[in-house]
């Protein structure tokens, strides 16, 4: 049965195999952008896409390591001061000199993009830069501000020319999209196809390929029929099920990689009346007892071995152990279910309560799968739990921005967060800072999660030169932050790609699939 399905999905792609036939290299995207503009949605994959066509002042190397990109070199002048040396041979896609003007438009524009789901806003809020000539920018901070750098380095740089007064169906369209990447945007056709063409007046290395077609594959089986078929060359997110199979075939190459994603639950803290919660007056989540349950419930091993096929890892923080920030005194919730129950009836819940945990259906490895489990577990203890998965751009929209006055909606939601910065602030400052808007702080935290305590530690980290102080008050805001249980970590990804023979890719912590990162054997 499964042989005739995969048939069928095969023979249902040759239409538009067909048609990119004549390209270089076919990628299968299990998740497709939800933009081309890439400031509209901080999002893994609209981020990884924008890489093709955008690139920041400074970039990242496929372990997150500074590098440089559009800057050619940065220093501090004094303790909120940096200075950026811009380089002086990059043109955009429509021949137009990138100048110190676009650097200032993009930093003016980038937080406030309309009905953004997740803004950048983060990144760039309380930094003012200023031209000192074509060439060279200075950002200056409120107070020193160490992880500048990072920061920026999740920016992508547009032009002014081509994006003043343009919107994000600008982007879209193509009209806005222009950059200065390895690549130039073609056309975008929702749900069919990406097409990018080389930029051969790009400034850096040029990549292998003279074009490139992002076929999004939503559907885990057919993404890997596309793949064995040759209808494409190379996929993301190769389903659990599968590795050992592929593993074992001779035209197909595994690239696998730790990713700095975590996988976790985020809460309802801020409703004295929780949305979806029944069977309780008022909202249990909001109890620690309850919270410390609920993750008490969590066989986090048996969902690793069972419904990750064991390609994850066991999560008890923000990040796994070799990222900056990370605590050492933080392990994995162990199992168990019955000191769960006594907690729950120390609330004043012996029979528990209803509650529906919402989840994306495609956006994470498993996601649905996952939720289910929890489902399940949380019910073993008395929380009656359903679960209502969702698209991808359905769900956040809703977990961002459904309910009243444009609050999160959900009372419980399965999700995930990868730091773009490559270290413990970003998940600290978007998921677990109190929310503020003009401060950008907590622009993911859609639980409502406030703790004066992680505010503060979070903020001594933000503006502490000194890399090791900083990385134990980073530990220490982890530490207060999942010992409140703010969210309820579940397991870090590990991600795989899989490409035909002949082609091998290097894989990259922030889970992007970036052709530049391929190269032919």
């Amino acid at each position: 049965m499964k042989m005739i399905l995969r048939s069928l999905i095969a023979a249902a792609a040759v239409g538009w195999t067909i048609a990119a036939a004549a390209e270089d290299l076919r990628v299968g995207l299990a998740i497709e952008p939800t933009s081309m503009d890439p400031h509209y949605h901080n999002l893994s994959p609209n981020n990884a896409f924008a890489s093709h066509v955008f690139t920041p002042l400074i970039d990242q190397d496929e372990h997150q390591r500074l590098i440089p990109g559009l800057a050619e070199s940065w220093k501090p002048i004094d303790d909120t001061t940096w200075e950026f040396k811009l380089r002086k041979d990059v043109v955009w896609h429509d021949g137009s000199p990138f100048t110190a003007d676009d650097v200032i438009f993009t930093f003016e524009r980038a937080p406030n993009v309309p009905n953004s789901p997740s803004s950048f806003g983060l990144y760039t809020k309380g930094k003012m830069l200023t031209k000192v000539d074509d060439h060279t920018i200075r950002i200056v901070t409120e107070g020193p501000a160490p992880l500048l750098p990072n920061d920026v380095s999740t920016i992508y740089i547009i032009s002014k020319k081509a994006a003043e007064g343009a919107t994000t169906g600008d982007f879209n369209s193509g009209k806005a999209a222009v950059g200065t990447g390895p690549y130039r945007l073609v056309e975008w056709v929702p749900g069919d196809r990406i097409l990018v063409e080389r930029n051969e007046r790009y400034w850096g290395k040029k990549p292998a390929f003279d074009k490139v077609v992002f076929k999004p594959i939503k559907s885990d089986p057919a993404r890997v029929a596309a793949l064995l078929a040759g209808d494409v060359d190379f996929i993301e997110a190769v389903p659990t099920a599968d590795i050992a199979r592929l593993k074992e075939d001779k035209n197909i190459h595994l690239a696998r990689g730790v990713s700095n994603r975590i996988i976790y639950l985020h809460l309802d803290h801020f409703r004295d009346k929780s949305p979806f919660v029944t069977g309780a007056e008022h909202n249990p989540l909001k109890d620690l007892r309850v919270r410390k349950a609920m993750s008490k419930a969590i066989n986090r091993e048996a969902i690793v071995d069972r419904v990750m096929e064991d390609v994850a890892i066991p999560a008890g923080q923000l990040l796994p152990e070799t990222f900056f920030g990370v605590s050492k005194n933080l392990k994995p919730e162990k199992y168990d279910p019955e000191g769960a129950k006594k907690l729950l009836a120390e609330a004043g819940y012996p029979k528990g309560f209803g509650i529906t945990l919402h989840s994306p259906n495609g956006r994470y490895v498993n996601d649905a799968k996952i939720a289910q489990a929890v489902g399940q577990m949380l019910s073993r203890i008395g929380i009656d739990t359903k679960v209502e998965t969702l698209p991808p751009s359905v769900f956040f929209s809703r977990a961002s921005s459904g309910g009243p006055d444009k609050t999160p909606e959900f009372s419980l939601i399965l999700v995930g967060w990868g730091s773009g910065t490559g270290e413990a602030s970003s998940p600290l400052r978007s998921l677990l800072m109190t929310y503020d808007k003009e401060k950008g702080n907590g622009a993911s935290n859609r639980g409502r999660y406030s703790n004066p305590e992680v505010d503060r530690l979070v903020e001594e980290a933000l503006h502490t030169l000194d890399d090791g102080k900083r990385e134990q008050l980073l530990a220490k805001a982890t530490e207060v932050a999942i010992n409140d249980l703010g969210i309820i970590p579940l397991h870090y990804q590990v991600n795989v790609w899989a490409t035909r023979k002949g082609l091998v890719y290097t894989p990259r912590s922030d889970e992007g699939t970036q052709v530049m990162e391929l190269r032919k054997e």
